[in-house]
């Protein structure tokens, strides 16, 4: 039976980390993400798990400590966001390519500098290529469902990777919203019991973990951490099929909305698709066939699932809430495109970049960038192919 309840996206995956009760949690404060240990320690502290917590003293020490549990054959996680996560950069590739399915909660938060601490994907995005499963959420309910969903992702025998939960910060991480909880009975037959098959404190089997890898072998590993990638977008959706049974509530690689017929469709990550929801309902009682594509999984990337989905569009509007600094686009500008060309779909296609360090992206903003594409597709206006959206003048 769901539980009806209102909670901050912090909230909501501190909640489903005490449903799931994992054996070890390092972490180490940084805003937005700083609840979130702090309400899981509080969990501790009340005796409603028995989750042992590890204060440490930097972020880097804190993936360093997960992964030496995890390597332990504990069931791991921890959380951070921004300037934390480029800490953990080096950990972030030794876990994934020491195969260890351990979980971070991320709240996004633009990297430095200049110092700030609004939202937008530059430290996700920093990460993408690090071996890492990588899921955003639009809302507070989404980060909740895809926190319950991470570890039977992760740890599958064909992935068995670790998986980033991202949630954008004080947007989703702060404000409250209504959604619903499942029992807690229900979440731990859902997640499971974490029974890994090689781990450091297993007596009588000795392994070693992250060994020095000679030429002859190294190449191979990363190519069976790419396996392990594709293996996961299958996996993802199963998992995705089991929790709408227990839930009602059904996940995809991505979501699309109202693109049916849509000659138009906008195509980003996170909260702002709500905003770009809204206005595809308002142009949609004017008669304008627009859509929006909400991307969840952006590892592994679904690069021909996204090209078959807008091959019967017109244009599309591409929105990264990062930039890459190539002078060509943000990252899923460039990913999409790929995506596009290699499918064979050829389609008008116009990357954006939008809310860096918190701009705001409004639903005037979403039907300006629909009137543009409908413009150069209508009209043939030229559109500069990579902008800013509200940069002042």
């Amino acid at each position: 039976m769901a539980i009806k309840e209102r909670m901050s996206g912090n909230e909501a995956v501190s909640y489903a980390i005490r449903q799931i009760n994992p054996d070890v949690m390092p972490a180490f404060p940084i805003t937005p993400s700083t609840e979130i240990p702090q309400i899981v320690s509080t969990y501790i502290a009340n005796g409603e798990i028995d989750t042992e917590f590890i204060p440490v003293e930097s972020e880097h020490s804190a993936m360093s400590a997960t992964i030496g549990a995890e390597a332990a054959g504990a069931r791991s996680l921890t959380a951070t966001s921004s300037a934390g996560l480029a800490l953990m950069w080096e950990e972030l590739l030794l876990a994934a390519s020491n195969r260890l399915p351990l979980a971070l909660a991320l709240v996004n938060r633009t990297l430095s500098g200049p110092i700030n601490i609004n939202c937008d994907h530059s430290d996700g995005m920093g990460a993408r290529d690090t071996g890492w499963i990588q899921i955003y959420a639009e809302n507070n309910q989404e980060a909740y469902d895809n926190f319950l969903q991470a570890y039977p992702i992760a740890e599958n025998p064909n992935v068995h990777l670790p998986i980033m939960i991202c949630q954008d910060g004080f947007i989703t991480s702060h404000a409250v919203e209504n959604i619903e909880l499942l029992e807690d009975e229900t979440v731990r037959e859902f997640v499971g019991e974490y029974q890994p098959e090689e781990y450091l404190l297993n007596p009588g089997k000795p392994i070693a973990v992250g060994p020095y890898s000679v030429s002859n072998y190294a190449m191979e590993g990363k190519k069976n951490q790419e396996i392990a990638l594709e293996n996961a977008k299958q996996v993802i959706l199963d998992v995705a099929e089991k929790f709408r049974a227990v839930s009602g509530r059904g996940y995809g690689l991505f979501e699309e909305y109202k693109t049916e017929d849509a000659e138009y469709i906008m195509l980003m990550i996170g909260s702002a698709a709500g905003t770009a929801k809204q206005a595809v309902d308002d142009l949609r009682d004017q008669g304008k066939k627009v859509g929006v594509l909400k991307l969840r999984v952006f590892r592994p990337f679904p690069a021909k699932e996204i090209a078959e989905a807008l091959r019967h569009a017109k244009a599309v509007a591409i929105l990264d809430r990062c930039e890459s600094y190539n002078g060509n686009g943000g990252p899923l500008g460039g990913e999409v495109s790929a995506a596009l060309f290699r499918n064979k779909v050829m389609i008008e296609a116009v990357n954006y970049i939008y809310g860096l360090a918190g701009r705001d992206f409004t639903v005037s903003d979403a039907c300006d960038i629909f009137g543009e594409l409908e413009d150069m597709v209508q009209n043939g206006k030229e559109v500069e192919q990579y902008q800013y959206v509200r940069l002042r003048k």
